[in-house]
């Protein structure tokens, strides 16, 4: 059996001068599997894929098998996949169950996490809905509103995509790109927050408007009651496509629950010449990205002040991989 490799750490680098932080360093260090896939025969690589990732393997495998389709010829136009669709709503149901309560000071609600679970895989819209619009969540949702947050009224964040409109963007992957992917040059923040930009909704707090921690974390409970309400559309969270980028070269585009996934795809005959992937954690943890920006100028008196306040910044653009904060 094949166990998932170690899939890397976001690390944070602070320095001071004077009280202030005076300078960030993001870097998303996380292993290459162009090695690992290079040569293999593509059927065998795309049932590897999967394996490779401990979190969204539904995505990662959609994604491995719609750009091999692709490579070989057959892309598919932007549409929402079911069961990337429910990997998504897991995941922001476990943020916001089990992660969130605890990132407030709070126990995790773990009752209504396994219960979620239930209503998710059987499909039971209507349960779930009646939990998302409950006093519990409620509760949650003011504690977000109230927490110590700071203003963003303008996130750079990347625009809806699929994967025949990236290829004018980008022709081909490369290993450069697959590190410090940009938005015409520069970075951008992609995730639920980005999926729903331009909707009211999405901000449905007064303070979310101006708020970075609580507009994300708002944004997710959205897709999440959308879903449960049957409403979701093309360009939600489990929107995927695929498109030929040229003869043997193929690519996919999967929005996960953290953002824009890219798989890229080059053929030799039957066997992987080359294999790309950008994950949303390089887009939300590119060194411009808006975590340099929120953490730079903060009172650094009080380390352990900083680093709680870290710990919310972080969990707001959630990352798929740990991450470590250390003093430079």
């Amino acid at each position: 059996m094949t166990e998932a490799i170690d899939s890397g750490c976001v690390r944070l680098g602070l320095a001071s001068e004077g009280s202030r932080v005076s300078e960030v360093r993001v870097s998303s260090e996380r292993p290459s599997l162009t090695g690992t896939l290079r040569g293999r025969p593509a059927a065998d690589a795309v049932r590897l894929v999967p394996l490779l990732f401990a979190l969204c393997g539904q995505a990662q495998g959609g994604a491995a098998a719609l750009a091999l389709a692709a490579a070989r010829g057959t892309g598919c136009a932007a549409h929402l996949d079911a069961a990337i669709q429910t990997e998504v709503m897991r995941e922001h149901l476990w943020r916001w169950l089990l992660d969130l309560p605890l990132l407030l000071g709070e126990a995790a609600l773990r009752e209504e996490f396994v219960a979620a679970m239930g209503w998710l895989g059987g499909g039971r819209r209507d349960e779930l809905a009646a939990m998302l619009a409950g006093s519990r969540i409620e509760a949650l949702r003011r504690r977000v509103c109230d927490m110590e947050d700071l203003p963003d009224p303008a996130p750079s964040l990347l625009p809806a995509l699929d994967a025949q409109s990236s290829l004018a963007l980008w022709p081909q992957l490369d290993s450069g790109f697959c590190r410090r992917p940009h938005w015409r040059g520069a970075a951008a923040e992609t995730g639920a927050i980005a999926r729903r930009q331009g909707r009211t909704d999405a901000l449905s707090d007064a303070k979310a408007g101006h708020a970075a921690f609580a507009a994300r974390w708002l944004a997710r409970l959205d897709e999440l009651r959308e879903w449960a309400a049957g409403m979701a559309t093309v360009g939600a969270g489990g929107t995927a496509s695929a498109a030929s980028a040229a003869a043997g070269r193929g690519r996919a585009l999967v929005d996960t629950a953290r953002g824009l996934l890219m798989h890229e795809i080059v053929l030799d005959g039957e066997r992987i010449a080359d294999y790309f992937i950008v994950a949303p954690t390089e887009w939300n943890f590119h060194p411009q990205g808006p975590l340099a920006g929120w953490l730079t100028g903060r009172d650094a008196t009080d380390r352990a002040a900083v680093q709680r306040f870290a710990a919310r910044a972080v969990a707001a653009l959630d990352p798929c991989v740990r991450w470590e904060l250390e003093w430079l």
